[in-house]
C-alpha cells in the first residue's frame, strides 16, 4: 500500500509567491527599460522586470533546498502554464475590436504597447524560464549532495549563475538574434545577467533566514540522492 504524501504548511504559500514574482516580473517590468547612472559605470540600461525577476531564481532556490527538486519541479511547471495562459489571454484580449469611441480606442493602443509583444518575444520568455528555471534547480540539488549540506551560500550562488547564464543566453538570442546587431544582444544579455546574479547575492542573508525558518517549520532538509530529474514528470 502506497503510503500518503507528505503536506507541508508552506510550500503551497511559496508556490504563490513564485507564481505571482513571475507573472509580474514579465507583464509589468518587462515592458519599460529604465536607465540608472551609477558610480565608475555610467549610464546603465535594463529592463524593470529585472529588478524582480530574480526573485523568482531565490525561490527556487530556497523550494529546493528545503523540499527538493521535484516539488520545485511542480512550481516551474506552475509558473510556465500561467506565463502561457497570460500571453494567451493577452493576445485574445488584444485581438478583440475596442468599442469605437475615443477613450477605447486610445486604450486598445496603450494596451497593444505595453503587451502586444512578438511571438518570439513570448516564445523566448517562456523557454527560457522553463530552461533556466530547471538548470538552476538541478545544480542546486546536486551540489547540495556533493557539499553535504554545507556552505548553503555556494549552492545558491552557483546555481544562480548557472541558471540565469541559461535564461539570458537563450531570451535575448531567441527574442533578439537578426532583429538587433549581434554587439548589442551580447551586450544587454551580459548586462542583464550581472544584475540579475547580483541580486541573489545581495539577497543571500534574507535566502538564509528564509531557509532556516522553512527547515524548522517544515522539520524538512530534503536531498535529491535518489531523484528522477527528468523536469518533463510533474
Amino acid at each position: 500500500m502506497k503510503s500518503p504524501q507528505r503536506s507541508y504548511r508552506y510550500y503551497d504559500f511559496v508556490m504563490a509567491a513564485f507564481v505571482c514574482v513571475l507573472l509580474c516580473a514579465n507583464l509589468i517590468g518587462a515592458a519599460k527599460a529604465a536607465q540608472l547612472t551609477l558610480p565608475l559605470i555610467g549610464a546603465v540600461s535594463f529592463s524593470g522586470g529585472v529588478l524582480f525577476f530574480p526573485i523568482s531564481y531565490i525561490f527556487g532556490d530556497i523550494l529546493t533546498e528545503v523540499y527538493g527538486y521535484g516539488r520545485d519541479r511542480r512550481v516551474v511547471w506552475a509558473g510556465f502554464a500561467a506565463l502561457a495562459f497570460a500571453s494567451f489571454m493577452a493576445a485574445v484580449v488584444l485581438a478583440l475590436p475596442p468599442v469605437p469611441d475615443e477613450f477605447n480606442q486610445s486604450y486598445q493602443t496603450h494596451l497593444e504597447a505595453v503587451f502586444g509583444n512578438t511571438w518570439r518575444i513570448v516564445a523566448g520568455s517562456m523557454i527560457a524560464f522553463w530552461c533556466g528555471s530547471f538548470a538552476n534547480s538541478y545544480v542546486m540539488a546536486k551540489m547540495k549532495i556533493w557539499s553535504a549540506g554545507r556552505w548553503l551560500w555556494t549552492r545558491t550562488i552557483g546555481s544562480t549563475l548557472v541558471g540565469e547564464a541559461v535564461d539570458s543566453g537563450l531570451f535575448y538570442v531567441i527574442a533578439f538574434y537578426g532583429i538587433w546587431p549581434d554587439a548589442q544582444v551580447a551586450t544587454i544579455a551580459l548586462t542583464q545577467y550581472v544584475l540579475k546574479t547580483s541580486w541573489e547575492i545581495v539577497m543571500t542573508p534574507v535566502t538564509y533566514r528564509v531557509v532556516a525558518f522553512l527547515k524548522h517549520a517544515e522539520n524538512e532538509d530534503w536531498y535529491d540522492r535518489n531523484t528522477d530529474f527528468n523536469p518533463f514528470r510533474i
